[in-house]
């Protein structure tokens, strides 16, 4: 604690020093769950994830008695996205639904039952909007710990695992083949998913947070040559966007969660272009370097 005293501006004052440390823990595991995403093609599970989520909020809404400012709605977001994720995932394996109507299935019915429960809980109010929106300058310490804790265990589990998502992500009929439990795998990438998600509610919102696990990955995938280069890539990014966008919204006062992935974006486009014309690099999936 007393390091973070000694931030300089714009992060020398508690909340902003506060809103740093949440920030910079999402954008390390953010991207480090989105690369094994976009490897898999399902890039859009955090934003299908994120409203199953925003279920979750309401019911914890509706228990607390509509204390929205408890840790309840977190905790409560945490138990319906990982209910949701195991679903999608199930649905896609067993062939019942492809990866996008599984997607679509619980998007809908997410947002919709979130909307019922949130009726019941007092109604739509500006405390809500944080969590669709995020607001990471409102950060308190329960909801810091709980960020620092799940981004821990998401980290060491990405880690621990990453050699066995890489082969099922890349090609789960060679994976199933290698004796990999393919199932399980899936299963843990779909909670760590879930967990990401809820973890970074806070910071750039349900709304944003398949943003910050695609766009530092889409830049990462423009700079590296191989499957570690990139992620390695895609955490620079992200954490330097979160940075970037903290500071942004301190010195102009714009929203953070917004500008953190407009900044996010900004990075890609720019180095889409300068990679313009430039001759490929080896593709992501070969040089298994993870």
């Amino acid at each position: 604690m007393r390091l973070l005293a000694s931030l300089p501006y714009p992060f020398e004052l508690r909340f902003m020093a506060r809103a740093l440390v949440a920030g910079v823990t999402v954008g390390v595991f953010a991207p480090m769950i989105g690369t094994f995403l976009v490897q898999k093609k399902m890039s859009l599970i955090g934003d299908g994830i994120g409203h199953v989520a925003f279920a979750g909020v309401g019911a914890g809404v509706v228990a607390s008695g509509g204390a929205v400012a408890s840790v309840l709605p977190l905790w409560t977001a945490l138990v319906f996205a990982v209910g949701g994720a195991l679903g999608v995932e199930w649905l896609r394996s067993r062939r019942k639904a492809s990866g996008d109507l599984a997607l679509a299935l619980f998007f809908y019915s997410g947002i919709a039952l979130g909307v019922v429960l949130v009726s019941l809980g007092g109604g739509l109010n500006a405390n809500l909007l944080i969590f669709l929106f995020g607001q990471p300058l409102t950060v308190n310490g329960g909801e810091l710990t709980l960020i620092l804790v799940l981004g821990g265990v998401i980290v060491a589990a990405m880690l621990v695992l990453r050699r066995a998502l890489f082969a099922v992500v890349t090609d789960e009929e060679w994976a199933r083949v290698s004796g990999l439990p393919v199932g399980l795998v899936n299963n843990v990438l779909a909670v760590l998913t879930a967990t990401a998600v809820v973890a970074a509610m806070r910071i750039v919102g349900i709304l944003l947070i398949a943003a910050m696990m695609v766009l530092p990955v889409a830049s990462g995938q423009q700079l590296a040559r191989s499957f570690r280069a990139t992620l390695r890539w895609s955490v620079a990014v992200s954490v330097g966007s979160v940075v970037l966008g903290l500071s942004a919204s301190r010195i102009w006062g714009l929203a953070p969660g917004g500008t953190i992935v407009l900044i996010a974006a900004a990075v890609f486009a720019v180095v889409a272009t300068v990679r313009r014309g430039v001759p490929s690099r080896l593709p992501v999936t070969e040089g298994a370097d993870v």
